[in-house]
């Protein structure tokens, strides 16, 4: 099975804190920096990682909502000269970014890396950025009609030697890459909700899925699989998980108990209203782990035994996951579950 992690980006962690006392994380520079960022991502190889998610978040609290990262465009590159095999997945919002300078870029990064990127196009839902960066912020669903228009561009300058597009959102006109990119461009995007769906179908290649139950997974999979077939296409998927991995089962849910009796009531509702521009994701009363950290990850229930959560990722393939996207921080998990994982 494929692998995916975060890249280390940002510095305060996707835990749920349990007040919002906890300080901000100090951010390092320079050769601190860069010791810290590279080392991690050579680790990663080392590991058999396959997927490298740069995400973007421009501007987070780190407690009741992820923490700022560091610019996804310059972090990217920086990995992309010191790295020799893991594929690096940007996180581009369409509205922060125009596509036709994203695609000269991305083209730039193909022949850099000979082919090991691709690109996440996040619709947006964490809608007090778009006011702090100037940003227009319209619908959910128009949110989505603007990236489908902006993959619309992406693809038409990496698959035509000329492209000229009249959009709602965009235009080109006798747009030509020059060097042109190596290989197809790869895309792929998150959200759960109708428009996320349809989006999907027709335009992208990959859905990243928040965490969440089998069962669940299982429904949206179908979803998606049903509308893409209608349109003559085939989806893959990638599925969030937060590994708690512990000697018995009884010994890893015996600590997820303690998590949840210390969160904070009032820091899991603001969350929920950081959280509002998103449709599908987080709802109230969804799943009671999905409070845990900060995108549903314990709610995918890789927590317990080694055998318990190697039997899990058996039930998350037979579904139709192509890919775990996983925080790391798990160190049984690390070293009992991954090398099967990561063989497969």
């Amino acid at each position: 099975m494929l692998t995916c992690t975060w890249a280390p980006t940002g510095f305060a962690g996707p835990r749920l804190a349990a007040s919002d006392a906890r300080r901000r994380a100090a951010v390092p520079s320079g050769a601190a920096l860069d010791e810290r960022a590279t080392g991690y991502v050579r680790r990663l190889e080392e590991l058999g990682i396959s997927h490298l998610l740069v995400a973007q978040r421009w501007w987070g609290s780190g407690v009741e909502i992820e923490g700022s990262t560091l610019d996804c465009l310059a972090m990217t590159a920086w990995f992309a000269a010191r790295t020799e095999r893991i594929q690096l997945v940007t996180a581009v919002h369409p509205g922060f970014f125009m596509p036709a300078p994203v695609a000269k870029w991305g083209a730039t990064l193909d022949r850099l890396t000979e082919g090991r990127w691709s690109i996440n196009v996040t619709s947006g839902w964490h809608l007090a950025e778009f006011d702090m960066y100037g940003v227009t912020q319209p619908g959910h669903d128009e949110r989505y009609q603007r990236s489908i228009e902006f993959i619309e561009v992406l693809r038409g300058a990496w698959e035509h030697e000329e492209l000229t597009y009249e959009g709602r959102w965009y235009r080109v006109e006798g747009l030509r890459l020059e060097p042109r990119p190596t290989g197809p461009l790869v895309v792929y995007q998150g959200g759960q909700s109708d428009a996320a769906v349809a989006m999907a179908a027709v335009h992208s290649d990959w859905m990243f899925l928040n965490g969440g139950p089998v069962d669940r997974q299982a429904e949206l999979i179908e979803r998606v699989r049903a509308a893409a077939a209608r349109a003559g296409r085939q989806v893959r998927f990638a599925v969030y998980a937060r590994p708690l991995c512990r000697s018995s089962d009884a010994e890893a849910w015996a600590e997820v108990r303690s998590q949840l009796a210390d969160v904070d009531p009032d820091l899991a509702e603001r969350r929920r209203r950081r959280t509002s521009g998103a449709e599908g994701m987080w709802a109230p009363n969804q799943d009671e782990l999905a409070v845990l950290d900060t995108n549903e990850g314990y709610a995918t229930r890789l927590i317990g035994s080694p055998d318990t959560i190697v039997t899990r990722i058996g039930e998350l393939q037979a579904i139709g996951v192509d890919m775990l996207h996983l925080h790391l921080g798990d160190e049984l998990f690390r070293t009992a579950v991954l090398p099967s994982v990561t063989a497969t």
